[in-house]
Order: C-alpha cells, then structure tokens, then sequence
C-alpha cells in the first residue's frame, strides 16, 4: 500500500514539473529590439543630442529649454524641479532614481513629464516588445533613439526600462529590520527577531526575497526557533497584469511541529489599483506542498505532499510624506493532512526618520486550520500572532 502511495506522488511530481516547465518556455517569447546601427554608446548619444537641439531651435521660450545629458541622466517633475543622477529602474509605475544630490529618490512615473537618459536603456512597450536605445521622453511621448532610427511610443504603452549596462549591483534594493518580538500562542515571550527583504527590479522582471526568523533562549533553555524564507519572480506583461514563472517558500518551526515545510507554485497576478497613495496587486496560482514533521502520532508517515492552490495580496498607502501603511497575506488551501488551509499575514507601519532608516510597527497573524498532532497527541494551537517594534535599515 506505502509503494503505491509513494507511486502516485511521485507522478503527480512529474506532472507538475512537466506543466511548470511548459508554462516557462512559452512564457520566453519576448521580442527583443537590439540597436544594429553599428554605432558606439556614444555616437548613438550625440544622435539623441542632435535631435534635442533640433527641437530647442523650434523655441524662444526660456522655460521649454532643458540640459543636455553628459555623464549624467535628468529628468524634470511636474512642479518643473530638475534632477540629476542616474536612472536605476521604471518598474510597477515607479521610478527610482539616484540624485547626485539628495540620493535616490523614488518618483510616480506620472509625475515625471521630461526624461532624457545618458545611459543606453532596456525599454519595455506593453505589446511585449523590449528596445534598446538612449531614452527621451516630452510628457505623454516616448522616443527610443538607435542611431538615425527612431521609435516613438506614448507614455502610457512603457511598462519598465533600466540601464543595459547597469551593474547587478544596481538592480537591487532591501531592507534589514530588528525588531522587539510580543508573542502570544504556542509560545508567550518577547524575542529578538530580524526582518529582511531583497528586490531585484530588471526592464520586465521582479525578483523578491524575504526572510523573518526568530531563534530565542531563556535560561540556557531554547523557547522559539523558527524561520520563513520566501521567493517570488514575476514577468511583467502589461503595466498591471504579470505572471509569475516561480514562487517558493521555505518554512520551519520546531513549535508547531514542523522540521520542514516546502512549497513551489506559478501564476499569475494583475495590479488592481495604482495610484500617486495607493497600490494593490492580486496574485496566485497552484503549487505543490512538501511538509516534515519532527514527530508524528502513531504510524503515520513523517513527510507528505499535498496539491495547493495559493492566493497572496500586496497593498499599500502612503498615509503622510514619511508613513506608509502595508497589508500582506499568503493563503494556501490544500487537503486535510496538510493543514486545510493556512494563512501568513502581516500589517506594518513604516514612519520614516531618515531616508535610509525607518521606526516599524508590524503585526502578524499566522493560522494553520488543522495542526498535525505530534507523536505525543499534542496538537499545536491554530494562531500565533506577534507584535514587532523595531528599526529598518534600507539599502
């Protein structure tokens, strides 16, 4: 009977390995418009400079001037403020560039109304075309110029762009939070727990990964150990809708009886509000749920795979100029030996001080509908939830 059990997961496996990795390879088919003019970074520079000054020539007006770009990108706001810097991604409608005067500065793509990049860019149109080229854009009119060829898009078809040549380095972005820990649950004692997020934003892509971990002692005696590592890629489509090839989570916690507990999936997503205060986005797909236990009651098996169909949301408010309010849950609904269904949800208020620091206010309530009882009979509560005070350092 266990052989046959065994036999039937490892073909449901199969199955989905082989449907994730059909989805993955139709997905690639992005058309890529490289510059084949032959000219140098440079020359293709002096092409996008000769075409500006045609424009300034066609002005008397001192206001419709603006710089040229050498060594450095500029971009100008709606209040007709000047910035310059580098430009280090378009993505989800906001741009993040780094000042060379007041650091990076994140802007709503709508309020940018002149963009003229030094740097060649990766530009992604909405009808999944990416065009490299030296990036001009004259409020709702984009222009991409690869030598004497010009393409000219309006404004509202660009998803994402970012530097072709920028460092890996310069794709990323994060946050490391420590935090003073109340919990009320399985366990009832204050930790010391670390919060840490990483974002790779690329022309058409997002790579997230996050972690939060507590591992606390007590008299020599160790009372919480558990850890959450998560991942998530997404593929931008259009400005709102993407899919997402992969998403994972990694998940131990000795107190609940769980040693490992592992889940894969795809999807797909779409950003339901996005405005100058707020952002909400939707996603989810199925996936697939391995779970070992430390100990288990009777002669039950120690570890199972479980099909999954998991739904997360991301929402968020800027209340004030230096607060910001963010809601995220993860649910998953899988069969009665995996739990039936689970959910991870965090509320945080992030109250900037500096623009690198930040004091967090985060709550988080996790819920499992059917714990596992252990080899003891002792089945863990269904809610744990936490309160966490703590400082966030951004890098």
């Amino acid at each position: 009977m266990r052989c046959m059990v065994d036999y039937k997961v490892h073909i449901k496996q199969l199955l989905f390995i082989g449907l994730f990795y059909n989805v993955v390879a139709c997905a690639d088919d992005m058309v890529t418009i490289k510059d084949t003019s032959g000219l140098s970074s440079d020359e293709v520079r002096q092409k996008a400079t000769q075409h500006d000054l045609k424009k300034v020539k066609k002005t008397l007006h001192w206001e419709d001037l603006s710089p040229i770009p050498k060594k450095h990108d500029w971009i100008q706001t709606k209040s007709h403020e000047w910035f310059k810097g580098e430009i280090v991604s378009l993505y989800d409608n906001t741009l993040e560039f780094d000042s060379a005067e007041v650091g990076v500065v994140h802007f709503d793509f709508d309020d940018v109304v002149v963009l003229k990049s030094y740097h060649v860019m990766s530009v992604n149109i909405e009808n999944r075309t990416a065009i490299d080229g030296i990036l001009r854009i004259d409020h709702d009119n984009v222009t991409i110029v690869q030598g004497d060829i010009r393409y000219t898009f309006p404004k509202t078809q660009v998803v994402s762009f970012a530097p072709t040549g920028a460092t890996e380095r310069s794709l990323w972005s994060g946050k490391i939070s420590l935090n003073i820990d109340f919990r009320q649950g399985n366990t009832n004692q204050r930790n010391y727990t670390i919060q840490s997020s990483a974002r790779r934003r690329g022309a058409n892509s997002s790579l997230s990964l996050d972690y939060l971990g507590r591992l606390t002692r007590k008299d020599d005696v160790q009372i919480a150990n558990d850890h959450r590592i998560s991942q998530k890629y997404d593929r931008y489509i259009t400005r709102y809708f993407f899919w997402t090839p992969l998403f994972s989570e990694y998940y131990t916690d000795k107190y609940k009886n769980i040693q490992t507990q592992l889940t894969v999936g795809f999807g797909l997503g779409d950003t339901i509000i996005k405005s100058k205060k707020v952002e909400w986005s939707v996603s989810g797909g199925p996936a697939v749920l391995y779970t070992h236990y430390i100990t288990v009651e009777g002669a039950q098996p120690s570890s199972e795979y479980s099909p999954a169909l998991e739904i997360s949301t991301h929402y968020e408010h800027e209340l004030t100029a230096i607060t910001d309010f963010t809601y995220n849950v993860k649910m998953t609904f899988t069969d009665t030996n995996a739990g039936k269904y689970k959910h991870h949800m965090i509320f945080s208020l992030e109250n900037e001080i500096f623009s690198w620091m930040d004091v967090d206010i985060t709550a988080i309530w996790d819920y499992v509908y059917a714990p596992k009882k252990d080899a003891f009979g002792i089945t863990p509560k269904q809610d744990d939830y936490q309160l966490l005070l703590g400082f966030g350092v951004d890098f």
